[in-house]
């Protein structure tokens, strides 16, 4: 019997740096979710209509910097290297949310989101291609989980600083966590993949880190495609049901306010149990997109129970909420498939931009959610139901695009899109 392959401390300290950059990372995402209501009333807008309207229009802002900044770094990933890049991102989108803190007006907020935004990006698909690359074919997938896990423990840690710390400061500790997390560069290598293929792609005139080759030709694109649908139902659920929970709890006559930073607690202490366990049922099972496809299902079953079971008070309804979010937990396993897709001239391209394409699904789900609800002037349908709809609506897409996805779990990733 062979012996099992060791992993080098040197690898073992890129886990640790992708996965305290992720957590890092969520910690900052999710802070908006917390302290939409709090600042933007600092700001002077207190009327509950205008406060829904103005922090989706902020959250839009901050997902369309996500989007453009996926695109962005993932060229540089494959251009210039995933180190590079990855320490990039995290000193952008810590600079912006030290700013956050001292911000006076909106116009302001909206600048530094979309520059968050756009560090932001770049983080979680650096990292993850650099340790898919740096880890043997069997280990992927345990790499990948442990970044994904650990970094989702930083929403948890916002949820718990949102609750007792004021929102400014909130931008502080997570702007000063990134810039403290740039001290762990020292050691950090390159991913031998990316020196080796720099070198033949030079040698052979092969482009590498071009997003032209993302939709061309058509079977690459609609490969891409599917990875990005197949995560979309992620983002319903973290763009409609835990940033405007809110607004759900009282539309479904809860007495009790629900509390932002209660719920992205406790959803993500959901989200962190359901990466762990789907990247366990993904090595036991040894397929990718069973195992998502497993997730979706369980996701539209803990959506129809949420709307069953929240109505009965708060206690229920963030409880309801890790449920959900537990359900949402293949998040690592879509990552690691959307780095295992591609070859190497083009990995952090697709692993980085695919995860933010992901998020930007979130802008037309808002809105589709907004006029379904319609305003005081307009009804639409009630809240809870235009809620349950859109998320099965949603969760069915992505299973549909899960069923066509390849396999990925053996895949060797020392290859080259021509």
């Amino acid at each position: 019997m062979a012996a099992p392959e060791r992993i080098s401390p040197r690898v073992i300290l890129v886990i640790a740096v992708a996965a305290l950059g992720y957590f890092v990372d969520l910690f900052d995402l999710v802070l908006f979710s917390i302290l939409r209501v709090p600042s933007l009333q600092a700001l002077g807008i207190t009327d509950p209509q205008e406060l829904t309207k103005v922090g989706k229009h902020l959250l839009d802002i901050q997902l369309i910097g996500m989007l453009l900044g996926g695109l962005a770094f993932g060229i540089l990933g494959d251009r210039v290297g995933r180190i590079k890049t990855l320490f990039g991102s995290i000193l952008l989108y810590s600079v912006a949310n030290i700013l956050n803190a001292f911000v006076t007006d909106v116009w302001q907020y909206e600048v530094l989101r979309f520059i968050a935004g756009f560090g932001l990006a770049g983080e979680l698909g650096a990292g993850i291609t650099l340790v898919a690359e740096m880890l043997p074919t069997k280990k992927r997938g345990i790499g990948t989980t442990i970044v994904a896990s650990v970094g989702l423990l930083g929403a948890v840690a916002a949820g718990v600083v949102g609750s007792y710390v004021p929102w400014n400061w909130c931008y502080l500790i997570g702007g000063v966590m990134g810039l403290a997390l740039l001290a762990m560069r020292i050691g950090v290598v390159e991913s031998g993949l990316f020196e080796s293929m720099r070198v033949k792609t030079e040698a052979h005139g092969v482009h590498r880190g071009n997003p032209l080759q993302l939709v061309w030709p058509p079977r690459r694109f609609a490969r891409f495609s599917l990875v990005v649908l197949s995560a979309m139902p992620i983002w319903f659920v973290g763009g409609v049901m835990f940033v405007f929970a809110p607004e759900i709890g009282r539309a479904m006559g809860i007495a009790e306010p629900i509390m932002p930073a209660k719920v992205i607690f406790w959803a993500y202490l959901g989200v962190v149990v359901g990466d762990v366990a789907s990247g366990a049922v993904s090595q036991v099972i040894r397929s990718r997109t069973r195992t998502i496809i497993g997730f979706l299902a369980l996701l539209a079953a803990t959506i129809s129970l949420f709307f069953l079971f929240a109505p009965k008070g708060a206690p229920y309804f963030y409880g309801m909420m890790c449920l959900v979010g537990a359900a949402t937990g293949y998040w690592a396993i879509f990552v690691t498939t959307a780095s295992e897709q591609f070859g190497t001239n083009l990995r952090a391209t697709a692993a980085t931009s695919a995860p933010n394409f992901v998020r930007a699904t979130a802008v037309p789900i808002t809105s589709i959610w907004l006029a379904m609800k319609g305003t005081p002037a307009a009804p639409g349908i009630d809240v809870v139901t235009a809620t349950w709809v859109l998320g099965i609506c949603c969760v069915a897409v992505g299973i549909i695009a899960a069923l066509a996805l390849d396999e990925t779990f053996h895949r060797d990733l020392d290859y080259l899109e021509h």
